[in-house]
């Protein structure tokens, strides 16, 4: 198969789609693997490591796009993007398409078979391809909100850890996911006063155990979320429902509770935003003041990191990107009941339940013919 990596043009997004391992894995396999020039640059991967591992380098995004049958990217096409899109073409990336209509409806007008790492689900309910960047933007998540707290950020001026005689920062993470649980792990390290709130009570066990009890865990109703968001310096928002919109559990009425100059990092953004207060924000310009509250929510956190992103992104998706190059991605899917999951819309169709819901669209459920 014809596999193309064309350079990310999401604003500050450094991150690529494959290695150049991942490429050789690709290449001894038969594929050919064309990767546009420069793609690798933010996460310094130069083009001749593409080229030493069997890739050949296009120089624009218009040959990538119209010489491949299977697209890896990082980040959902933008608008300069649609164009390229073509009927049966396989897009294979993070497509958050629940909180896009007008993505999903290009997709679907383009004939797109579009799969969503996000989506990706195994038997027990763990999403692998969101893990390692889920990790990145948990642990990310603390160090953001350090910096929103800082006084030249607009923030209170408030260091987390504390020092003797002088109260540590208390911070309040709203769900015990993947995204909780590593922001939970390093805040505790770093010293912080911590609350984990969650629906559910093994994990929040899990999570207390892990950490040696130093975090205080509350059940997920609406008067703990509200005293604990009440009471935090900064509060992490980091729930997630698989490929549908974030939940607004914290509302504008909760962060006017809070003290002038706290901080809120929402990271499930790039889902919609589990604040009611959210709204995509970029690298380059991350930070903006609601209720008096500094605003952190950038929507591809990991490419803050770009190298260490990329890195883990390949060792999730290579497996999944080779059987769908080797086999189509319908023999894949019918392989592999996680990537049938993944599949979200297919030639005009939305075939994934939560994006239907989203955007009140007909679903028609993925059928794929035994072979």
């Amino acid at each position: 198969m014809r596999v193309g990596i064309p350079t990310e043009l999401k604003d500050d997004e450094n991150r690529v789609a494959i290695t150049p391992a991942g490429v050789a894995a690709l290449h001894v396999q038969g594929h050919n693997v064309l990767v546009q020039a420069g793609a690798g640059a933010g996460s310094h991967i130069g083009d001749d490591a593409y080229r030493r591992a069997g890739a050949a380098v296009a120089v624009d995004a218009r040959s990538v796009w119209e010489l491949s049958e299977l697209i890896l990217k990082v980040k959902e096409p933008l608008e300069p993007e649609y164009e390229l899109l073509r009927p049966g073409q396989v897009l294979f990336t993070y497509l958050h398409l629940a909180a896009s209509e007008t993505l999903t409806r290009e997709l679907l007008a383009r004939g797109v078979v579009g799969i969503g790492y996000e989506t990706v689900q195994l038997d027990d309910g763990t999403l692998p391809l969101l893990v390692p960047m889920s990790e990145v933007a948990g642990r990310l998540s603390i160090q953001a909100g350090a910096r929103a707290l800082e006084m030249i950020s607009g923030g209170k001026g408030i260091l987390l850890p504390g020092v003797s005689g002088v109260r540590r920062g208390r911070i309040t993470i709203v769900g015990a996911g993947v995204v909780g649980f590593n922001a939970c792990v390093v805040a505790v390290g770093l010293g912080a006063d911590v609350t984990i709130v969650d629906i559910n009570p093994l994990r929040l066990s899990y999570v207390r155990d892990v950490v040696q009890g130093h975090v205080t865990t509350l059940m997920s109703n609406t008067a703990n979320v509200e005293a604990a968001v009440a009471e935090a310096d900064l509060v992490i928002g980091a729930v997630l429902i698989p490929g549908g919109k974030a939940p607004r559990l914290i509302t504008r009425a909760h962060l006017r509770q809070m003290e002038a100059g706290s901080a809120l990092v929402d990271v499930a953004v790039d889902q919609g935003g589990c604040a009611e207060t959210a709204r995509p924000t970029t690298h380059h310009d991350p930070c903006y003041v609601e209720e008096r509250v500094i605003h952190y929510c950038v929507a591809n956190m990991p490419g803050a990191v770009p190298q260490t992103s990329t890195y883990a992104l390949t060792n999730a998706t290579l497996a999944y990107a080779l059987a769908i190059a080797g086999k189509g991605w319908e023999e894949a899917a019918r392989d592999d009941p996680a990537l049938a999951r993944g599949v979200n819309v297919v030639a005009g169709d939305v075939t994934h339940q939560a994006v239907a819901d989203a955007f009140d669209m007909p679903c028609r459920p993925l059928a794929l013919e035994p072979s």
